[in-house]
């Protein structure tokens, strides 16, 4: 069975950062991609980052450019999204989905439940 589980979500300042994992179990973790998705209130559900695992290819939405990288440990098969610099407008339920290749919310394969990240002061 195929488990994405995304943690590290919570309040924070703006300006100030995060980091959120996603622990991946049930798939052979080097052969897919990695994505990360958020949901702000009243909002259509968007990528922000995702990492193609085999190559390390990566892609960052424009609005996160420059604040947000990702990592990955190949060992304990998570993923890691290092939010900086953060915005209110940042503000958002996080969820990480898996498929073989980067794609839009509507064709990843594999979803995870979300994590909650508020920026507000």
């Amino acid at each position: 069975e195929v488990q994405l589980q995304a943690s590290g979500g919570g309040l924070v300042q703006p300006g100030g950062s995060l980091r959120l994992s996603c622990e991946v179990s049930g798939l052979t973790f080097d052969r897919y991609a990695i994505g990360w998705f958020r949901q702000g209130p009243g909002k259509q559900r968007e990528a922000v980052s995702c990492r193609r695992l085999s190559d390390g290819s990566e892609y960052h939405a424009d609005s996160v450019k420059g604040r947000f990288t990702l990592s990955a440990n190949y060992v304990k098969n998570v993923v890691y999204l290092q939010m900086n610099s953060l915005k209110p407008e940042d503000t958002a339920d996080y969820y990480c989905a898996a498929a073989v290749f980067c794609r839009g919310p509507e064709s990843m394969d594999y979803w995870g439940k979300g994590t909650q990240v508020t920026v507000s002061s």
